[in-house]
């Protein structure tokens, strides 16, 4: 099985993607405040994500793999930016194992190296980890 990375910070794959895209996140929440529904937050991110012009992609279904075979079944991301970060966004208390679990098996079986758990409801400030395969 492949190495995981779980990091607070933007080193690695991707940096660049994730300071512009985690400003947009930062944003979004200094603007709004915490405790809001997942899709008030959605639905926000996206007009500050196309406001600065950023690539992304909201539902796109990404296909999963098997041993190597392309399955029917797709996984549908809150987020897909840059076409290359899966991104999924939570509205709870706080981010659960259980959480961290669903993203790295999506990323695993999408086989993409960087995905962004974003908990958007804390009051203070965002609750975020990146992942990197």
């Amino acid at each position: 099985m492949k190495r995981t990375v779980i990091t607070q910070t933007l080193d690695g794959p991707l940096q660049e993607e994730g300071y512009k895209f985690m400003s947009a996140v930062f944003e979004v929440h200094n603007e709004i405040g915490g405790g809001l529904s997942e899709e008030i937050y959605q639905e926000s991110l996206q007009h500050e994500l196309e406001s600065r012009l950023i690539p992304y992609q909201a539902k796109q279904e990404l296909p999963i793999h098997y041993k190597g075979l392309q399955l029917n079944t797709r996984y549908t991301p809150d987020l897909y930016v840059y076409g290359a970060i899966i991104v999924e966004l939570k509205a709870v208390y706080q981010l659960l194992p259980e959480h961290e679990t669903e993203i790295f098996n999506y990323m695993r079986l999408t086989q993409k190296r960087v995905g962004y758990l974003i908990n958007m409801a804390a009051i203070k400030k965002v609750e975020w980890r990146r992942y990197v395969l």
